[in-house]
Formats: structure tokens, sequence, C-alpha cells
């Protein structure tokens, strides 16, 4: 890794093992063994997990200086991050980009090496933000590695990079370990014993090793072994307590201290003990001298020879001593100028409620989420409410502990914040926050009831704060199309209901109530008389700067109105306008719902090159954030279907709506059932394609319903099943004749040409032509123009059928359409007439990300905007451009667009 990153290539490992094992020490190897490399280390420090961001920036102190380098954007979220200035909290994924860019811009000099050693007591926001940069690392000169405890839960922050499990030694190698380690032989027989209790464990064989070499007795017998940390930590702990008072309070200080400063553990030990500054200098010189800490490099900081003696002492002291610790270091610590690590102290120093030190907590727990650190936030608060008697007000600070976990993607700690709930209350509004988190939850977890929980509050709510009451509904119906299951008794209908009942709100209609009026009107009323709401709701959407406003929160549910309308103009406005504002503002979970818009609308304009790269972005960003693959990897299932792509497309399908085909499910189903339908269509298994269809229509889902309509119309005809075609059609007349929108329009007169008589058929398929020659919709046009062509085909009328089916082919070949240009070619083959092949397309031999950067690059953006836009490092850039070059042949930007559309 370090020879790649001298050629500018970066690498990331995890070194995953148990305590004692040897991580840090081929940590230290590593840095030792990287001359010419700038290196940045931080350790994770068990007290120090509530201070959010503490670990990020001890990692990049050395690189601040030159922060005022980094785009605005990123340098006001690490500023605000890190508490140097005051503003609204950033997005932790800027605060990632941010990181990421001051890493690569100091690598651009010389290699760089950071390290992240036991990050399993690192403050969960740096660890996040940290495996973000890791999952951006590519072309930046830079290795990243982490050490961290086997099964440690914090770990799962870094699943999916690349690890090395550090295994323990061999037999032979602990021996010689053990015979090294001791001045005199020792008995083979307790050597035996020796070497089976520790497992291998270098750690554990050179301090046993120590001990016996000291005088300890080992035991020759094979009874029940305890735990290797726990015998560790007793041998450390018997060691401390053969020290003098003086010296075991200095490292019971130390152990509580969080921030390394050992004038500060020098002041708060005379604070504790009254000794003088001589006797305190005495102490920790024997400290040292005996390995328990590491020696000093200056009287800066301190740190433990190795973690297992710090967690030794501090958990074997008494709780008494630890409070008196704790209060030695608050007395000391300044509340002005570090008012968090004060708060903390004090909350450890008290024994039972103390409303004095718990609001302390709760004003220390504002600042984090100020700097972004929601789930230092979280346990900020959760401490507060454990110093607070039972009562609304301990209930109270647990929700907001429950939220801010939320808000930070922690939904088991969400979860966990929850039980410690008042069971009974019996207080509505109490009772309603709760319900509404445990919504949320579910929707985090993929579980069933997430939508009867947010209408129960919705309605509690409403009592109460409408406002609440109405943006809780809003979140309900947001559950609906997320959800895969809906759960048994409730449904759409009954959030819907609920909104309409519900309590206006003074003042002009906000986005959120429009989009209310016009979800609740098209699930609860009908579609006809709901189309105007939808309308003013997508009207609202597009509305200039909505994006920089509440409107971003509910982007979902205002695409989806779109769609409902076949409005393609509005999907393209506001997918572009949302992703740049959420690109702007480093809003990655935004950016990932405004990708797979974009995805959707760049499809159904036939630029199939252009989906893929918005899909492979969605699917980045998911990965970025840690969410669920099993769900974010086939969201891109309608593009398989329209490729042609079978086995992709049944695989995906089979992930999104299992094996339950019949169950009500939210868009996710809809959209794989749907997707189902157009790959039958593709291949002409129309009776398939019927049945398929058959389960959407019947269902009849109020969200992405309408979109299966033509199909089912088409693939009824094809398999001469007019009966269903003609309710499919009457259905889809009522929609589209209410929207009147060209898309909806063009294709309610190509399926109305599709069961029409030879008299009329071909005025309605010109008809749907010309309206579909107006809007970008391709993939529209090209089927109009196949199911023309077909028509004509069958009226042997081939030189006219030719022409449609030439275009209708050559459209599908040119957007990757391979299933519906093979139907088109055999159409067409049937006139007599041969299809031409396919050209190459040289840009089609890019990878997702290097066809991003590469249009991008072609229109004119810089490789810094290029980094910003795409979450990743300007040197990556121009490594993704050097190889889009090669591939392309060309050797300047200039040339780039002719190369993309040629």
């Amino acid at each position: 890794m370090l020879g790649r990153a001298r050629a500018g290539l970066s690498g990331v490992l995890v070194l995953r093992g148990p305590a004692g094992i040897g991580k840090t020490a081929l940590l230290e190897h590593t840095a030792n063994a990287a001359p010419g490399f700038q290196v940045t280390r931080v350790a994770g420090v068990e007290a120090e997990q509530e201070l959010g961001f503490a670990g990020l920036h001890r990692l990049l102190l050395p690189f601040l200086g030159d922060r005022g380098r980094l785009p605005d954007p990123q340098r006001d979220a690490l500023e605000t991050a890190f508490g140097l200035r005051s503003a609204a909290p950033p997005d932790r994924f800027l605060v990632g980009l941010a990181a990421l860019t001051l890493l690569a811009g100091a690598a651009a000099d010389r290699p760089l090496l950071a390290i992240c050693d036991d990050a399993q007591w690192m403050d969960r926001e740096s660890l996040e933000v940290l495996a973000f940069v890791a999952r951006r690392l590519y072309a930046d000169g830079i290795v990243l590695l982490f050490g961290v405890r086997d099964g440690d839960a914090a770990g799962a922050s870094l699943t999916g990079l690349s690890e090395l499990q550090v295994a323990e030694l061999s037999g032979d190698d602990a021996l010689a370990l053990l015979d090294a380690s001791l001045a005199a032989g020792i008995d083979r027989v307790i050597a035996a014993r020796l070497l089976a209790e520790t497992g291998g464990n270098p750690l554990a064989i050179r301090e046993l090793a120590r001990g016996i070499a000291a005088g300890d007795l080992v035991d020759p017998g094979f009874g029940e072994p305890l735990p290797l940390d726990r015998r560790l930590e007793a041998r450390f702990l018997r060691q401390v307590r053969d020290l003098n008072p003086l010296v075991q309070s200095l490292l019971l200080v130390a152990a509580a201290d969080s921030s390394g400063d050992m004038a500060l553990v020098r002041r708060a030990v005379i604070e504790l003990t009254s000794a003088s500054e001589a006797d305190v200098d005495a102490a920790l010189e024997h400290a040292e001298r005996g390995e328990f800490l590491a020696p000093r490099t200056g009287m800066v900081r301190t740190h433990f020879r190795h973690p297992l003696i710090r967690s030794a002492i501090y958990g074997g002291a008494s709780a008494v001593r630890r409070r008196r610790a704790h209060a030695a270091l608050a007395a000391v610590t300044d509340p002005a100028r570090d008012a968090d690590r004060h708060a903390s102290h004090l909350a450890s120093a008290v024994d039972g409620p103390d409303e004095r030190v718990a609001a302390a907590l709760e004003a220390s727990a504002e600042r984090a989420r100020e700097r972004g650190g929601h789930l230092a936030q979280a346990a900020l608060l959760r401490r507060a409410a454990e110093l607070t008697p039972p009562g609304p007000q301990r209930d109270g600070r647990l929700l907001a502990a429950c939220g801010a976990a939320l808000t930070a993607g922690a939904p088991h700690r969400a979860e966990e914040l929850l039980g410690l709930l008042t069971p009974d209350p019996g207080i509505p509004v109490l009772d309603a926050h709760a319900m509404r988190l445990r919504g949320f939850l579910r929707v985090m977890l993929g579980r069933e009831g997430a939508v009867a929980l947010l209408l129960r509050a919705a309605r509690i709510l409403a009592e109460s704060d409408p406002r609440a009451g109405r943006d809780t509904l809003l979140e309900a119906f947001d559950a609906v199309t997320v959800v895969a299951r809906i759960g048994v008794g409730t449904s759409a209908l009954r959030v819907a209901q609920a909104a309409l009942d519900a309590p206006p709100v003074p003042g002009e209609p906000t986005v959120a109530d429009l989009l209310l009026a016009a979800h609740a009107g098209l699930v609860a009323v009908g579609y006809e008389p709901a189309v105007p709401l939808m309308r003013r709701g997508v009207q609202a959407m597009q509305a200039v700067g909505a994006e920089n406003g509440d409107a971003a929160r509910w982007f979902l549910l205002g695409i989806l109105l779109a769609l409902e309308l076949w409005d393609i103009d509005a999907l393209g406005i506001c997918a572009q306008r949302y992703s740049a504002a959420a690109r702007r503002q480093g809003a990655l979970r935004m950016l990932q719902a405004g990708a797979h818009a974009a995805a959707t609308w760049e499809l159904l304009c036939g630029r199939f090159a252009a989906a893929e790269a918005h899909f492979a972005e969605f699917k980045d960003i998911a990965a970025a954030i840690g969410a669920d693959p099993r769900y974010s990897d086939p969201s891109d299932v309608m593009l398989h279907a329209w490729s042609g792509a079978e086995e992709r497309t049944l695989a995906a399908v089979a992930a999104q709506a299992g094996p339950d085909a019949d169950r009500p499910g939210g868009l996710q189903v809809q959209l794989a059932r749907t997707s189902l339908v157009l790959l039958e269509l593709g291949h002409r298994r129309y009776a398939r394609a019927q049945a398929a269809g058959e389960i959407v229509y019947d269902e009849n889902p109020p969200h992405f319903g309408s979109a299966v309509l033509p199909d089912l119309v088409e693939a009824a005809v094809r398999n001469n099943d007019t009966a269903v075609a003609e309710r499919a059609l009457a259905r889809l007349a009522e929609r589209a004749t209410a929207s009147g929108t060209p898309w909806a329009l063009a294709v309610l007169a190509r399926c109305r040409a599709l069961l029409a008589d030879d008299t009329t058929a071909e005025e309605l398929y010109l008809e749907a032509i010309s309206l579909l020659e107006r809007t970008p919709l391709a993939t529209e046009l090209a089927r109009t123009h196949l199911l023309y062509g077909e028509w004509l085909r069958r009226r042997r009328r081939r030189v006219d059928a030719r022409d449609r089916l030439r275009t209708a082919h050559d459209m599908f070949l040119d957007m990757g359409a391979a299933a519906f240009a093979e139907r088109a070619r055999t159409e067409l083959a049937a006139t007599g007439e041969r299809a031409r092949r396919r050209s190459s397309e040289t840009a089609r031999d890019l990878t997702p990300q290097e066809l991003r950067v590469a249009r991008l690059a072609a229109g004119g953006t810089t490789n810094q905007e290029i980094a910003s836009e795409l979450f990743i490092s300007a040197s990556t850039v121009e490594y993704h451009l050097r190889k889009v070059f090669r591939k392309l042949g060309v050797t300047s930007r200039r040339q780039l667009l002719h190369a993309l559309t040629t």
C-alpha cells in the first residue's frame, strides 16, 4: 500500500483483532516503514466518545492551517463541526468531503499516511466521516489505516472496507516469544498452560512472562480460565495496587481524563490530593518507570502504554474514587473554554439526580447539534435524562435523544433510548412524539407498522400542534411510498382521510400543505379531482429557491406527483435543481433521492448511459451513508428492464417485490412489478406481461399505479384479451384526460389506437407521435413508432411500415433498449428489410464514474468543481480524466463533447 501511494494511488485497510493481538504494533511498524511520508495519527479514547468530531479534529490538526484553500461550503462545514464558527448544523458528509479535500491537498506534495488506532473508541461522528473518506479515496497518494477490536459495534461503520484479520501467534512462535520474554527457562508444563491460556496473544504472553519474572505463581492445572482481557486487566490492576497512593491517584485521574493534557491532569491531582507540584512530578516519573504511562515527549500530552491498562485502572477503582477524580477534573477545567468536557466531568462526579448538571449536559447537547454531532447530542441527552428524576422532563430529554440518534442514522441506538421511556406517562403529547419516533424507526429498519404509528401520532398532535400534526401526516405518506410493506390494518387511504380531516394552519399554505392536500386528494378523493391540487404542489416544488427551503424535506413526494401527472418537464427540473442544492449543501440523503429522480428522467428520455451513471451515483451514495444494499442495489430495475437484461431484471424484481407478489407494497414494490411488465413486453411474452400488469392494476396503488396502464393495454391487446385492455384503457383515459400533459395525451392516443378500428387507428398513432415529438420522451416515441409500424405491417403496408420500424429500431438501438430493438428488427425483417448493425459506442466503454467525470468536464466544469459535485478529490478527477482521454482517443477537454456524442 505504501508503494502504491508513492505512485499516486490510495489504499485503505482495517486491522481487526482482539486486544493485545498486535494491531498497534503493526500500525507503528507501518509508520516507521514510511520514510518520506507525512504521518498523522489518532487513537480513540473511550471517555471521548461523546465529544462529536473530537477524533477527526485531532487527526486533521496538522493540516487545519490550509483550510482556507477549501471551497467555501466545505470550509464552513468543517469549521462549524470543530466549533470554530457558529452556523447551521453541517451535513456530516459535507464535513467528510472537506476532510477528504484537506487530506488530498496535503498529499499533493508528498504521500500521506493517516492512522486511526482503537477506532472502536472514536466518537461516532468522526468514525463515520473517516469511513466516508475511506470509501472516496482512489488516486490521492493516501494510505488510511484503522485498528479496531473484534466484535465491537462501533466498528460496523467500517464494514465493507478492505480488512486484515490479525491472527494469533502459532504455537512455535508463541513459545519463542515466551522464551525471549523470560530471563530464565520455564517448566514446559507451565509453559504449555500459559500458551493455552493466552491463545497466542502476544501482549498476554509478554505480560504474563513479566509476572513470572516478578515472582507470580502459575497454576499448572487446567481449570476454567478467565477471559483474556479480564485476566490482563486483573494483572495490571494488581500492579497498580502495589504503588503508593499518590501514584494510584495520578493514574486514576489520567484514566478519567480524555484530553491527554498532562498540565490539566497535574492540576487535577493537586486538587484531589493537595500534594505539592514536586510530589506530583515524582509520581508521574514513577508511573513512567513502571511502564504504566508511555514516556513523555515534553509536558504536553500523555497516554497509557496500552488501553487495557487504562481500562483496568478506571474499572478497578471504586465508584466513590471515580467520582472524586471527575470532580477534581471538573474543578480545573475551564467551563468557558471547554464547557463540554466540564459538563461531562460534572456528570460523572455526581451520584443521583442533579438538575444543574443535567441542564449543563443539555446545553452541551445543543452545542453538539449545532456542530452536526447528532450522536454526541443523543449521548449527552441520555446522560442528562439519567440525572433527571422520573417524569415528563426526563421523558422529554429521552425523546430528544432518540430524535438525534435517528437524525444521525442510528436506529438501533434510538430503539434502545425509546425503551427507557416511562411505560405509560399519561401525557398525550409525549405519547404522540414517542409514536412518531417509533414510526421513523420502523421506516429506517424496514419493519412493518410505521404508517400506523405515524398516523396515530399525527391525530394526537393535531389537537395541540396542528403544524406538527400535518408534518407527521406527510411523514406517514412518505412512509407509505418508501416502505416495502405497509402492514396489516392500515393503508394510504386512512392517512389521506386523516389529512382531509386535519385542522388547517393559519396563513398562506406552505409547500408541505400543498403536497399534503395533493396526496390526500389523490388517494381519498380520486385522480381527476386531485389534478389541480397536484399541479399546485408540483408548481410549488419548482418555485425559484424552493430547493433551498423546507420543500427539500419532501422532495420524494413532489417527484411522485410529477410522475403521477405525466409531467416530464417538472420531473427534470426538480431532479436537476434539488440534486444541485443537495450537492451545494453536502446533503447526501437528499442527493441520493435526486440521483434516482435524475436517473428516471434520463431513462425516460432514452439516455441510458446517463441514467446508468446516475443510478451508479445513487448506489455509491447509499454505500457511503451505510444504506442497506438489499434495497439500494436493485434500484436500477427499470433500466435493466428497458435494456432487456432478463437475469438482472428478475433478480432485482425478486429483491424489491419479494416472494409475496400479491401483497400490497410501497414504491419499490410497484416499480419492480411495472419493470417486470416492461421486460416481458420487450421480449414479446405478452401473456406473462399481462399477468404481471394485472397485479398492479387490481391493487390500483395510489402511487405509481398509473405507469403500468399503457403497458397493460399493449400486453392485453397482443394477448387478444380485449376485455382487460378496455378496462385498463378506461382508467387510463380518465387520468390522462384530467392530466392533459403531452405525455399523458400521447400514451392515451397510442393505447386508443391499439383498440381502434382501421379507420381511426392511424390518426391516433400520428397524434401520439406528434405530441411526443414535442417532448424529450425518446422511449415513448420509439415505442409509438414500433406499435405504429407493427400495425402498418399487419395491414400489408410494407413500405410505410419499414419507415416506422426502422426509426423505432434505430432509436432503441442507440439508446440501448436491446429487447425492444430485437422486437423491431424482427418486425422489420418481416417486411423484407434487414436492420443496420450496432455501431461501436465509445462512451459505453467508460465506467459510470468515468462517464460522469467526462460529461462534467465536457461541459466546462473544473476539476475542483467536479470533485465537489461527485464527492471525490480533485486528484481522483484528474486520474479518471486521464483514463477517459486514453479510452476515447482524445487529448483535450474540447474534444470530449464530440467524442461522447458520436
